[in-house]
């Protein structure tokens, strides 16, 4: 496919390959940039997907517990309501009030107690363990209030069993309404500390149980220090307690860490639960994949921009060496001044400006006289040399940026002067006589006065030829009027001549 030849220039060109090779790795950075975004778009994803699955299974879990002891404890309620139940005997009761919930792995005990806080009925032993919690605050909440319903204490320790416990209670009614004191259940915190106990949250992850109204019931990892503390006012339990259930990512009150918090309120239960990750622990795998992948690609880029530079600069010299190899098409390797093809092309232009706006254009055609002498006489280095000094002397002839002195050929040089009439034509060649005059060759003991030049001169005026070529043959003929009536001499071309084929003037 043959490309378009502004876009071929713009895909040779040094600055576009050096661009590309910079906006390459630009490139490749930001796609993984794109790409670790993406990945740590999918580790969080990940963690809330996580987040929300624990909540679930532990809230169902927590909120099916506490159904169960709360069925036994409703039915306690109903079963103290039943006429004759206080005249069986204690063995019987405890039979007719409590089933075999009460005997369930983390259920701690199961009282009732009567007005004045003194256990009645035990579901553990016949008779009761004697035992008074008038003092606790849930007996006095349902003592001052007949409407709480399900009530559940803060974190306690069991006066009949040493153990950690919340105590689970309903208010018992005498027959007139009034406070007949309460049943009460009690769940092991050991039970939370199992079921926390199954769940791997990282390094820096939690799980939390409150009360709506601050208390933490338990907390996974378990510290002794943090059971019962009560957080309210904290920002983060604020908005647990106003949303209801969601997630954010905040900074703890307890330690500092930032996390990762779902929660939820588990059932319609007076509980908060909340599953908080660490935004480190969350990140930690995302992390070891981006610092793989940005080292990856950090090299990948530095190779590319590397190889898109050394491409660039070898393009570079490459150019700089078309460039030089151009300029020595065009450039006489001995005298440094333009060759014959450098000449062709520039008077070709010259002459057809000058037909174009009338401007006078001169010609000088300049060979020197009987130069195969110095050859003959001093060898070729000597001759070489009276080339260059001719050389000097013709460019030191000339001032103006346009004038073109050039080699065009052996001995023969030209030199080519726009918006130069004949007489200014004629000044400069005798300039070019004065400044040859002075030319001296020490090599070859060539002195000054010496060497002479034969010039022939021809111009165009914008009707005087009708073509470049013969304005040069024209110039070129004078060269040879000049070289047979003496030399040293500049004879002026009146009229265009016949063709006559270039050569060596003798």
């Amino acid at each position: 496919m043959v490309l378009p030849p502004r876009l071929a220039r713009r895909l040779g060109s040094t600055r576009t390959w050096i661009a590309l090779g910079v906006l390459a790795p630009v490139g490749m950075l930001l796609v993984s940039a794109l790409m670790l975004l993406d990945l740590r778009r999918d580790a969080w994803d990940k963690a809330e997907q996580t987040s929300q699955n624990l909540l679930q299974v532990i809230e169902r879990d927590i909120a099916r517990n506490v159904e169960v002891i709360d069925l036994s404890l409703r039915a306690v309620v109903d079963n103290l309501r039943v006429p004759g139940v206080e005249a069986l005997s204690p063995e019987m009761r405890q039979l007719v009030l409590f089933d075999r919930a009460a005997t369930a792995r983390d259920i701690g005990v199961m009282l009732v107690l009567d007005e004045n806080g003194d256990s009645v009925i035990d579901a553990n032993a016949v008779p009761a363990r004697k035992a008074n919690y008038a003092d606790r605050d849930y007996f006095q909440a349902h003592k001052a209030r007949a409407d709480i319903g399900l009530h559940i204490s803060k974190p306690l320790v069991s006066r009949l069993t040493g153990a950690r416990m919340v105590v689970l209670s309903r208010r018992l009614a005498k027959p007139d309404g009034s406070f007949g004191g309460i049943v009460l259940g009690t769940l092991q915190l050991a039970y939370f500390s199992r079921l926390f106990d199954r769940i791997g949250l990282g390094q820096g992850g939690a799980i939390n149980l409150y009360l709506r109204d601050g208390a933490r019931l338990m907390r996974h990892p378990y510290d002794e220090a943090d059971i019962g503390v009560n957080i309210v006012g904290a920002p983060t339990f604020e908005r647990f307690v106003r949303e209801g259930r969601g997630s954010f990512v905040a900074t703890s009150v307890r330690d500092g860490v930032e996390r990762h918090f779902a929660f939820t309120q588990v059932g319609d239960l007076p509980l908060v639960l909340n599953v908080a990750l660490a935004t480190a622990d969350i990140e930690a795998g995302w992390r070891a994949k981006a610092a793989v992948i940005t080292a990856v690609v950090v090299v990948l880029c530095g190779l590319t921009a590397c190889l898109s530079l050394l491409f660039g600069r070898e393009l570079r010299r490459r150019a700089e060496m078309q460039a030089e190899l151009a300029q020595m098409s065009l450039t006489d390797a001995l005298t440094g001044l333009p060759n014959r093809r450098r000449f062709e092309g520039t008077f070709e232009h010259a002459w057809k400006s000058a037909r174009r706006t009338g401007k006078p254009l001169s010609l000088l055609v300049v060979d020197a006289d009987h130069f195969k002498r110095y050859n003959d006489l001093h060898g070729h280095a000597v001759g070489d040399a009276v080339l260059k000094g001719l050389a000097r002397c013709l460019s030191a002839s000339v001032h103006r940026p346009d004038d073109l002195v050039a080699r065009v050929g052996g001995e023969e040089f030209v030199v080519l002067l726009p918006d130069t009439d004949e007489s200014g034509a004629e000044r400069v060649a005798d300039k070019v006589h004065a400044a040859v005059a002075s030319l001296s060759v020490e090599a070859g003991r060539i002195e000054p006065g010496t060497v002479t030049v034969s010039v022939g001169l021809a111009t165009e005026t914008g009707v005087a030829f009708e073509r470049a070529g013969a304005q040069y043959e024209a110039a070129d003929a004078a060269l040879y009027e000049a070289k047979a009536t003496g030399r040293n001499r500049t004879c002026v071309a009146r009229r265009a001549p016949a063709p006559h084929p270039l050569g060596e003037a003798a």
